[in-house]
């Protein structure tokens, strides 16, 4: 990471990222300046500038920077080149669509395996990606050494889920049962609650 990029920019660079991951395959062979990127987020043109300067020299006075070059520029500075494999605890209707989900490789993660404790979901496949037995995560893990973990089980399971992660050698986990889970040192825990975060937009925007 560079040293002269501020947390600042680096907390913006995310937002750049996903307009022009958003662009059509036709836009994305193009060039693109930074008025236009700051015009389509609302964002103070300047600003912009500065940014997409201190990650990328590909900008060109009245041609801007060449879209896929600067995707490129910008994931590389976020980590996004790196590849890291992720898996899902949980295939109901939330884990299957993770797993049906081909975005994520565009940031850098893969998800590579679902498991489950129900017989019916155990040995299918979604999307090209096997569903295994819960019993079956902490030697996957290690032996793809998979740090990542996603959690979609029902809010009874999930703490037992986590410590199959933690014990597997997981130490990013990101939890959407909605119940607070504990996880021991070294491993990081993002609660994320859909149900709390569309009331908060509801009292927002009400």
């Amino acid at each position: 990471m560079d040293k002269n990029i501020t947390s600042q920019t680096l907390s913006r660079l995310p937002v750049y990222f996903s307009y022009l991951a958003s662009l059509s395959d036709d836009r994305k062979k193009g060039n693109i300046s930074a008025t236009a990127i700051a015009e389509a987020l609302g964002l103070n043109d300047v600003q912009v500038r500065k940014d997409l300067a201190s990650v990328s020299s590909g900008g060109r006075p009245k041609v801007g920077y060449i879209t896929a070059e600067l995707m490129s520029d910008i994931g590389r500075v976020l980590g996004f080149d790196n590849r890291d494999g992720v898996v899902v605890a949980g295939m109901g209707n939330f884990g299957r669509a993770m797993l049906e989900y081909n975005g994520f490789q565009a940031y850098g993660f893969d998800i590579v395996c679902g498991f489950d404790c129900n017989s019916d979901r155990v040995g299918s496949n979604i999307n090209g990606r096997p569903v295994r037995h819960i019993d079956e995560l902490e030697s996957f893990c290690r032996e793809n050494d998979i740090h990542i973990g996603i959690i979609t089980v029902p809010e009874g399971a999930a703490q037992e889920v986590c410590d199959r992660m933690a014990e597997a050698g997981i130490r990013f986990i990101l939890n959407f049962a909605a119940v607070h889970l504990n996880a021991p040192k070294g491993v990081a825990v993002h609660n994320e609650n859909i149900s709390l975060t569309l009331a908060m937009l509801a009292r927002c925007t009400g």
